[in-house]
Parts: C-alpha cells; structure tokens; sequence
C-alpha cells in the first residue's frame, strides 16, 4: 500500500514549523519512505509569544488558543499543498500539536493545536492528539518517534534527537528510548543573551571554557538519577537548568560550552546505561538529528566522549536532519489510519501497546 501524507511538528525550541510531504510504502511489512516536499515556516513574533505564553492563560483563554492554534496549523497546511501544487495528493495530515502541560505522574499532556480546526481548515482527514492514550494507560507519553525510528530506519543501533529536548532511542529487540537532558532549548535562550536566535555551529561555544563548578552542579540535577521510561516537559530547562546556569555568572561563551559540554555527558551517560540491552558491542552507529546536529562544536563534543564507547556519529542528509520528527508524524498518522499500534509501550511504560490519536474527518463523505 502506497499513503501521501502530511506530517506537522512543532518543536520545543520553537524555531518553526516543520511540515513535510510524504509517501509511504508498506509491502509484507516492511516501509519505505520518500521525503518529496518538507519546509520550515518561522514563526511571527505574535506566535512566538502566545505559544511561549499558553501555560500562564486562564483555562478559557487556553481553550481559545488551542483553537486559534489549530486555525493557524490549518492555514500553513493550505499554503504547503498550494505553494507544492498537492492539491487532491494529500491522504491525511497528521499534526503533534505545540506540547504546553505535559505531567505524566498525573495522566496529563497538552498539546495546543485543535484537530477539528485543522480539518476544518484544510477539508481533510487529521490525526492530532497523538500522546493521550499513551498516558492514560501509564506511560509517559514520550517518546513517539521510536515507532518511526524502528519501521524506517532500524540500520542504526542508536537515534538521538537533539531538539529543544534530547531524547534517546535503542534499536533492540526490547526497544527503550526516552528524554535526556533539555538541549536547544536552552542554548537558543543563553545565544539569545546576544541577541541571536542560536549559536550557528556553536561558534560562540568553541570560544569558552567549560566551568567545572557549573558542569558537577547541572549532571547532578536528580532527573539524571531516575530510571527510563522517563520523559520532559519544557520547563525542566526553562525553569530548572536556565536559572541554574545564569546564577554561575559566567561569559556567554563560557555558559554555552559548559551546557554543551553537559549534553554531551548526558548522552555518553545515557548510551553506556543502555548498553547492557545490546546484543553488538561494536561498528556501532548513532543516527544523529534535529536542529543540534548543526552544532558543529556540540556533535564534536559527542563524538569525542562516545568514541570509548565505540560509537560512531552519523549525521545524515539535511532533509533526514532536520524534519525526522515529522516524518514519523506523518507515519504515525498512516498507523493510526491502518488501525495499528504507533506507541510503544516498552518505551513509555505503559501497561500496553495503543493506537494512538484522534481522528477527524475534514471531507465530505
């Protein structure tokens, strides 16, 4: 079978929207994917501000906005198929939504963006809500992308997205994955000290000195100590890690090489915790992507503290780089439609297996 879908994803980082163009084939159980359209809409100054502000809102003004949101994402998935002639290609679109609340311990994750709206907007069918029933049968939520990551791409040992959050996957026969330590997030906050939206290929970073203090106090943070399936909401780095690098008093350039050396040890840690679940000891190779993968002082970090662990770093083509995630969206949608598992319960520890996300039916039948 052969799905033209729409994949949507909007990361923490909020650089942006990513929206790709997709087929996929499914044949005996083995898929095939083609990446044939994928761009990057930046976000207004006014969306900037009403997504960083959605969780101060009165539950009116939030329900408003989930709406509003779900207009929007409606409004960018027309102006995708008319600026890429897709009219009447699309199958269905599938959308992650803005994560705001995400509180597994409670049952409870929010993400903004309204499916009804979108189907509305765009007149076709739309999977959202993709992490609920995860959550209602315990797990954490997250990750989502392990089913992609399996059915695309399982040549690789490791996946590691380096997004707003970093987030880790093991391709074995027991499939694990789970959320690292905040990444981007954080970076893009201490470069915008300077006024910069990111540090371009850690330029700044390569220019500081990694502070020891600092460094013991982050990779001592007690999320560290807790075992998988675990995962993060965004405020871990806004409001835990942020602060806590801003009270060292440090240079710019100096707080950015000591996050960025701290997400490197975080990952290293977090591959040798995982090694005991692998059957391969070496040729070991790490699927590398998300915005970090630009980060050309951040990925050399990586390799260097991965290279005891004989892991090699791979950074793939652009496209691969920069929209998996919404690749996988659009995957898990196909899924979702097929009536088939899309989260996996090894990795979010929920009770079983689920079908995840809510349909809504935008064409006429």
């Amino acid at each position: 079978m052969v799905y033209r879908a729409i994949g949507l994803m909007s990361g923490s980082s909020m650089d942006g929207l990513d929206i790709i163009f997709t087929e996929l084939q499914e044949n005996g159980g083995n898929w095939k994917y083609e990446i044939i359209h994928a761009d990057c809409y930046s976000y207004p100054d006014d969306w900037i501000k009403k997504l960083k502000d959605a969780t101060t809102l009165t539950a009116l003004d939030y329900q408003l906005l989930h709406v509003e949101y779900g207009h929007y994402l409606g409004e960018q998935v027309n102006r995708f198929i008319a600026e890429h002639q897709l009219e009447y290609q699309v199958a269905l679109v599938a959308s992650h939504g803005h994560t705001t609340f995400h509180i597994p311990a409670k049952k409870m994750t929010a993400q903004l963006g309204d499916g009804a709206a979108i189907a509305a907007t765009t007149q076709l069918p739309v999977i959202s809500d993709l992490r609920s029933l995860d959550i209602a049968f315990g797990g954490q939520g997250a990750p989502i992308v392990p089913i992609g990551e399996r059915l695309l791409l399982g040549e690789y040992d490791y996946f590691l997205n380096l997004g707003g959050i970093a987030n880790l996957s093991l391709n074995a026969e027991n499939y694990l994955a789970f959320d690292i330590c905040s990444a981007n997030r954080v970076l893009n906050m201490l470069a915008g000290q300077a006024g910069k939206e990111y540090d371009s290929g850690g330029q700044m970073a390569a220019k500081g000195t990694v502070n020891n203090t600092l460094l013991e106090k982050l990779n001592a943070l007690d999320y560290y100590k807790q075992a998988s399936p675990k995962s993060l909401a965004n405020d871990f780095g806004t409001d835990i890690v942020y602060p806590e690098v801003n009270s060292a008093s440090l240079s710019l350039e100096d707080a950015l090489s000591t996050y960025s050396e701290h997400i490197a040890i975080q990952i290293r840690n977090s591959i040798a915790g995982l090694q005991q679940y692998s059957n391969q000891t070496s040729n070991l190779k790490l699927l590398c992507t998300g915005g970090g993968a630009f980060n050309i002082f951040l990925v050399d970090r990586l390799k260097y503290h991965l290279q005891a662990l004989n892991i090699e770093v791979i950074i793939p083509d652009v496209k691969l780089v920069k929209f998996k995630e919404a690749l996988i969206m659009a995957l898990f949608g196909v899924l979702r439609w097929r009536e088939e598992a899309n989260v996996m319960s090894s990795v979010t520890g929920a009770t079983r297996n689920s079908v995840g996300g809510a349909m809504w039916m935008g064409q006429e039948e």
